[in-house]
C-alpha cells in the first residue's frame, strides 16, 4: 500500500471554494481503485494550508489512476473548477508506507 499524502497552499480567501474541490475528489479517487482519507482544511494555525491524505494498493495502481483522470470528464471537470476560482496557489506530493504492527 502506498498513501499519497498532499500538502497544498491555498488563497485563505477562498478555502469555501477549495472545500468545494476536495469534495469534488473524494470520490474520484474511490472511482479508480483508492481509499481517501479525507481532505483537511485549515483551523487553528496556518490559514493557507491544506492536506489530502489517500491510499493506492501500489505506487502503480496510483501511477494509473494520474493516467486516467487526465481523460476522465469528472477529474477534467474538477481541475477546470480548480482553475476557474483560482483557490490552489500550490501544492507537493509525498508518498508513504504504512507500517502495521
Amino acid at each position: 500500500m502506498i498513501t499519497c499524502y498532499v500538502r497544498y497552499v491555498i488563497d485563505p480567501k477562498k478555502v469555501n471554494e477549495f472545500e468545494k474541490y476536495a469534495k469534488m475528489w473524494i470520490p474520484l479517487v474511490k472511482k479508480f481503485g483508492g481509499i481517501h482519507n479525507g481532505y483537511f482544511l485549515p483551523s487553528e494555525g496556518a490559514n493557507n494550508i491544506a492536506l489530502a491524505l489517500f491510499s493506492f494498493n501500489s505506487l502503480s495502481d496510483y501511477e494509473d489512476y494520474r493516467i486516467k483522470s487526465l481523460s476522465d470528464a469528472e477529474c477534467i471537470k474538477a481541475f477546470e473548477y480548480a482553475d476557474k476560482v483560482d483557490c490552489i496557489v500550490s501544492y507537493e506530493r509525498s508518498f508513504f508506507r504504512p507500517v502495521f504492527n
